[in-house]
This record gives structure tokens, C-alpha cells and sequence, in this order.
């Protein structure tokens, strides 16, 4: 069972889908979803750079650099030129707070 860590909190999406934060030292993309949020680590398997300014579409994010496509929930890889799946992390909303287990 994995540790829980209070990461950030609702408010501090404002207006925004996705917020950045570490977990321990590894950098993870909140994102939210209508009323889903959801934790990737922010890293793309392919070459290395941040997902954090890519596309969501159809439950994926699209790497902003060569366009490999990790699935929200599983992480898995989509197509290439990625082929390794990315670090998804267990989420929890209690009340405002969100927690990531890690």
C-alpha cells in the first residue's frame, strides 16, 4: 500500500488543467479532468523532456517535442517514438487537499 504525500491543494489549479509539483525528487504533472484529478510522472520515456505543455487528447497528453502519446490513466505508451510506459501515481481529493501516493 502506498504512502500518501499532501501535494497541493484544488485552489491552486485557478483556472488552469494541469499543475506542476515533485514527489520526492520526481518530477509529476497533476492534471485534471473534469472532475478526475490525475498524476504522471512529467517526463517523456522517449527522450527524456517534460510532457508538461503537451496536448491532452482523448485521455492522452501528447509530447510537445516529437509527439508520443501516454495514456492518462495506465501511462502506457500509445505510439511511438515512444515504447516505454510513463509512472502513473494513485490520487486521492480529500476535501480541498490532494494527496499522491507514492
Amino acid at each position: 500500500m502506498p504512502d500518501f504525500e499532501e501535494i497541493a491543494s484544488l485552489d491552486d489549479f485557478g483556472s488552469a488543467d494541469r499543475l506542476e509539483v515533485f514527489v520526492e525528487d520526481t518530477p509529476v504533472l497533476l492534471i485534471r479532468v473534469q472532475d478526475q484529478i490525475l498524476a504522471i510522472e512529467d517526463v517523456c520515456t522517449h527522450d527524456g523532456q517534460p510532457l508538461t505543455n503537451g496536448c491532452i487528447e482523448e485521455g492522452a497528453i501528447v509530447c510537445p517535442r516529437h509527439g508520443a502519446r501516454f495514456d492518462l490513466v495506465t501511462g502506457k505508451a500509445l505510439c511511438m517514438p515512444a515504447t516505454k510506459s510513463i509512472r502513473t501515481f494513485e490520487v486521492e481529493v480529500r476535501g480541498q487537499k490532494i494527496y499522491v501516493g507514492h
